[in-house]
């Protein structure tokens, strides 16, 4: 597609095929060893915790359904991290790092996918918490082993379907400016910010995923919760009010982190694009949040409490 200044692009671009620079924090040169170490330990405190509460679990010989979905959102969290923050961390010691055309849609890919699966899981596990506290007498049948292993194997397919659209869709784009991506990784808006067409339709594949992505699910929340609030209404000790919605104070949580940071980056225009703010909300949701989340569901999750408690008496036990 022919668009203005695509024969004047500077210095520093190159062909779309030829890959992208991610210059990352170049603008912090003399910060670059202390973000180094600051990212790099926290990424391998979330990665530990992870770790732990994964395999915690799959040791555990009988899983509840929440488990079973607390399990799956660690994998999704060791995959998330490990598709952003080694490339991260790589700009750091360079000042920034290079990447190529495939590898760039990959990552992109990797993260939207991950993202998405994360977003239809929350909403699995918001149907688990509905079941339990509105239907306790026939959770263990709605619930099955069989039932969990769909919904985790949908959320899994749902977005990596969505973000293989997207995907297509944004690297089909013409990049006629610089290839330099004002990033530490390849993120939807930092891409589709080099594109050189100004026509508004290239941000309707970003839009169709967020509704898919963001929107749907966060509606089936809503909708689950709006059925648990109805149905605590109608319990008449406070008592069993505050622990039916204690089980649900860690879903909560990771709910609202989760769809804030992803609300915040990818439902707004174009032209409201921001690199160093987004820069900076990246950080949160690609090394806070991952690092929050197993504290925020190991503290306030018995099961968790309790897994890991046999965990370390089998250890102690060795």
């Amino acid at each position: 597609m022919p668009c203005e200044g695509c024969a004047e692009r500077d210095n520093g671009s190159t062909d779309a095929t030829m890959g992208f620079l991610l210059l990352g924090f170049s603008e912090l040169l003399r910060l670059r060893a202390l973000l180094f170490l600051i990212f790099l330990a926290v990424h391998l405190a979330t990665l530990a915790e992870n770790v732990v509460i994964f395999l915690a679990v799959v040791m555990e010989p009988s899983r509840p359904p929440m488990l079973f979905f607390l399990c799956q959102l660690s994998a999704i969290e060791l995959c998330y991290t490990l598709v952003i923050v080694p490339k991260a961390l790589l700009s750091l010691t360079a000042g920034g790092s290079t990447i190529s055309f495939i590898g760039c849609a990959v990552q992109m890919h990797l993260f939207v996918a991950l993202g998405g699966a994360e977003c239809f899981l929350l909403a699995a596990m918001s149907y688990d918490r509905y079941v339990a506290i509105c239907q306790p007498l026939y959770y263990a049948v709605v619930m099955s082993e069989g039932l969990c292993l769909r919904l985790a194997g949908a959320s899994c397919l749902g977005g990596f379907a969505v973000a293989l659209g997207l995907t297509v869709a944004v690297f089909h784009l013409p990049f006629c400016q610089s290839h330099r991506i004002n990033h530490f990784f390849c993120d939807v808006p930092a891409v589709l910010h080099l594109a050189c067409t100004q026509n508004y339709t290239l941000e309707l594949p970003l839009l169709a995923a967020c509704v898919l992505l963001l929107l749907l699910p966060f509606l089936l929340i809503l909708t689950s919760y709006a059925c648990i609030a109805t149905a605590l209404l109608h319990v008449h000790s406070s008592l069993g009010r505050g622990k039916a919605f204690y089980t649900c104070c860690s879903h909560l949580a990771i709910t609202f982190l989760h769809y804030g940071c992803a609300t915040f980056m990818y439902i707004r225009p174009k032209s409201s694009y921001s690199p160093a703010r987004d820069k900076m909300v990246s950080l949160v949701y690609t090394n806070v949040t991952p690092l929050l989340y197993p504290l925020i569901y190991s503290l306030r999750n018995k099961e968790i409490r309790g897994v890991l408690r046999k965990m370390l008496m089998r250890r102690g036990t060795a």
